[in-house]
């Protein structure tokens, strides 16, 4: 058996009382979910007339158009705030001091800020300037909220994968003579990048379903769309169960998707020091291939 280096193995009493404590948090929760069964049922949830219309193509089609929406401002802001993210990561370690500054405060006011707050504000300016198309307003306000927080915690994880990066990448670039801020844009960051890239798929998951926020700005997204059939349909419980199912699809496929990003990148990196084991000379495998 393989020691953490976090806590020991855990002996035969331990096992025992984790056992017992297992088996207790299982019937409480079974417990709770009989409970929350017997008062749907109390209640007539479980009436075949309220299920019916959300077996129509009409309620699907408007399910469609609603996600279609979560997903366009899920998409603009993600790649909006990928672009900001870089930038600002690039900002906050810049040998400039305003720059640097300038980056700093962004970050910290923008990630402490509530992305409702923000996407409120977005709004309010925006539907009463002016400035865009009323119809628009509440896509704009969305995906405003979701670029300024979203940025600001990529242009945190981009950072902290640059300083996790063994120094030796850093003097190895300024010793052929790249000027520090070469070495960080051409040696540094594509590094950390690869390194955090796990951690910033995972952000897509917050994104989206951050974009259900987008409904108190009037935003037609996935939450909003649903919403409005349950209240025609008198079916809101119902609905509400059915989005849910959507959204755990939807960002358990993400989840998937970060899990072999991250596995993908560990082969590579085995296959890379393989190379350079066997090989003398560190050769990237793809390369040597």
């Amino acid at each position: 058996m393989s020691a953490s280096v976090l806590f020991d193995a855990p002996g035969p009493k331990a096992r025992r009382r984790h056992m017992m404590l297992t088996v207790v948090g299982v019937l409480l929760f079974l417990v709770g979910m009989f409970l929350v069964y017997k008062r749907l049922d109390d209640k007539g949830q479980f009436a075949p007339a309220l299920w019916k219309p959300l077996t129509t193509g009409t309620v699907w089609q408007s399910l469609l158009e609603g996600l279609v929406g979560t997903l366009k401002a899920a998409a603009i802001a993600i790649v909006i705030a990928g672009v900001l993210g870089v930038l600002f990561a690039l900002g906050r370690m810049s040998e400039i001091a305003p720059l640097r500054w300038i980056c700093s405060v962004f970050v910290e006011i923008f990630r402490a800020v509530p992305v409702l707050l923000m996407m409120l504000f977005s709004y309010g300016y925006l539907s009463t300037s002016g400035a865009v198309d009323d119809e628009l307003a509440p896509l704009y306000a969305t995906v405003t909220g979701l670029v300024l927080y979203n940025s600001s915690v990529v242009a945190e994880v981009i950072r902290s994968g640059v300083n996790q990066l063994p120094n030796g990448q850093r003097e190895a670039g300024l010793s052929i003579g790249l000027r520090p801020s070469q070495t960080l844009r051409m040696v540094q960051l594509p590094q950390a990048i690869t390194a955090m890239l796990p951690a910033l798929i995972s952000q897509l998951v917050v994104v989206l379903k951050d974009t259900a926020l987008g409904y108190n700005v009037l935003y037609s997204e996935l939450l909003r769309t649903g919403q409005g059939i349950g209240s025609n349909n008198a079916n809101i419980v119902q609905m509400m169960f059915v989005l849910g199912v959507i959204y755990i699809l939807i960002n358990y496929s993400l989840s998937k998707l970060a899990e072999f990003v991250e596995r993908r990148l560990k082969n590579r990196g085995r296959g890379s020091r393989k190379q350079q084991v066997t090989g003398g000379p560190a050769v990237a495998a793809d390369a040597a291939a």
